[in-house]
């Protein structure tokens, strides 16, 4: 935040062709599309075939979404009060999040969805998988192509209450009810299902650590929006505290809530891992009288606003990718509309065919590796600036180095035991999800070389140079 700062809010594109090379522009553009398809991927299979195929979860979320747009219309064309406002659109939205467990409404979405005979209709997907994520693309769409301030903004700010109470809600059931972990190993085995200890359990998404979508969202965002430079501390110091507080949350919701190791697994364990969230979530409002059909409910529109409110902004992300990339050939990839519908389409043929768990671990693999050529490009510009440097350097290597293992080995599980068991099996569509999988975890390794071979000469060149007076 701080670089983007100083360098007149350039974005890790521009930033990276000035303190790399001019190719590494092109390279890091090539490696953000695809991690921002990732992204979009994993966030959109939980959001679309899971919470949004709930029938008591779509009326909350269409609540919420026409409160923010009310939000943007009090604040800024009807100049209301900020109080007033927040007052009005959260309340709101928090009794259309309780209408929608109402049976009445409840039943209404499952007779959309065919909810009782439960359909497939399109690439194995069920009725209520492809409505649910048809909402989740129109969502995102509208997030895309209006202005930031009738749409992307307020209804950020309206979810931005609904997470934070209910974060406040869990942690005070938490407080009240101060349960154990019960018969919760602390230690099972080196190897799981994910893969080795390292490097796996270093791509997990807790990005109160570390994250590459912070340091994409914070040099060409959050940079330019700062009053003053002081305020880089608390805007982004803050942030990633929220972020962390949310993880362990979420790691207490996974844990205590279930009374146990059996009963995270009888709540449906890590292949559920949105339900047991939800459910978790639930247990700890129960604390505080909050009924529990509501908390669940409430728990799944939390997650789904978590995931909706960076998605918007990914598919923006990619649609200036796409027209920084394509558009002086290609001067149609300038239109917003078309650099949105392309990234939506491309979603959607991901959430359709990779199964979550899959494209999960590739996420966090590239999100990571992310924010360690975050670490690199940090490090440069130290450098550059003639400033101690080693404490962004020596992380960023580790970084980098745990998370090309980290997708070398998912591309090795892709390629060598999912692709030959599901072409064993005549699974198609299994066969195309671990290709798939497989060729972008190539696609984003090859990429991190090239930008490593050049980070390393740009950094013999600054070496070269008597560096400036901090």
């Amino acid at each position: 935040m701080i670089m983007g700062v100083r360098r007149d809010g350039e974005t890790m594109s521009a930033l990276s062709y000035k303190l790399i090379s001019p190719r590494a522009r092109t390279i890091l553009m090539i490696f953000i599309y695809f991690y921002l398809l990732l992204i979009m991927g994993a966030f959109g299979n939980a959001v679309g075939k899971t919470l949004m195929a709930n029938p008591k979860v779509p009326f909350g979320m269409i609540s919420l979404v026409l409160m923010g747009v009310l939000a943007g219309q009090m604040t800024y064309r009807w100049k209301q009060d900020i109080i007033l406002t927040s007052i009005v659109t959260v309340v709101v939205t928090f009794v259309g999040i309780w209408v929608g467990t109402l049976p009445a409404v409840s039943d209404f979405f499952s007779s959309i969805y065919r909810s009782a005979d439960n359909p497939t209709i399109l690439l194995g997907n069920t009725q209520a998988q492809v409505i649910g994520t048809l909402l989740m693309l129109l969502f995102c769409y509208l997030g895309s192509v209006l202005p930031i301030w009738s749409f992307a903004q307020p209804v950020n700010y309206v979810s931005f209450w609904i997470v934070t109470l209910g974060m406040l809600g869990g942690v005070i059931g938490l407080v009240i009810w101060h349960p154990g972990m019960g018969d919760f190993p602390v230690f099972t085995k080196f190897t799981t299902a994910s893969g080795p200890l390292w490097p796996m359990l270093m791509v997990t998404i807790a990005c109160g650590a570390i994250s590459g979508w912070h340091s994409l969202v914070s040099t060409s965002g959050t940079a330019r929006q700062l009053e003053k430079e002081t305020d880089a501390l608390p805007v982004g110091g803050g942030a990633m505290f929220m972020e962390s507080a949310f993880a362990i949350v979420a790691f207490l919701a996974a844990t205590v809530a279930f009374g146990g190791y059996q009963g995270y697994l009888d709540a449906g364990g890590a292949g559920a891992a949105l339900g047991v969230f939800a459910k978790g979530m639930a247990a700890f409002l129960a604390k505080i009288g909050i009924p529990t059909d509501f908390g669940v409910a409430y728990g799944s529109v939390f997650l789904t606003i978590m995931a909706i409110t960076i998605m918007q902004l990914v598919v923006r992300f990619m649609r200036v990718a796409s027209a920084e990339m394509l558009g002086d050939r290609l001067p149609v990839m300038k239109n917003i509309h078309v650099g949105s519908i392309i990234a939506l389409l491309l979603t959607f043929v991901f959430v359709l065919i990779i199964p979550w768990l899959t494209i999960w671990g590739a996420f966090g693999g590239a999100n990571q590796l992310m924010a360690g050529l975050a670490l690199l490009l940090v490090s440069l510009w130290l450098m550059s600036e003639g400033k101690k440097h080693t404490w962004a350097l020596y992380p960023a290597i580790f970084m980098i180095v745990t998370d090309i293992a980290a997708l070398l080995w998912i591309a090795y599980k892709s390629f060598f035991k999912d692709l030959p068991a599901a072409t064993d099996a005549a699974n198609t569509q299994g066969a195309a999800a671990a290709a798939i999988i497989g060729a972008i975890c190539i696609v984003l390794v090859l990429a991190a070389l090239v930008l490593i071979v050049d980070a390393w000469q740009a950094i013999q060149r600054v070496r070269a140079v008597k560096p400036a007076e901090a």
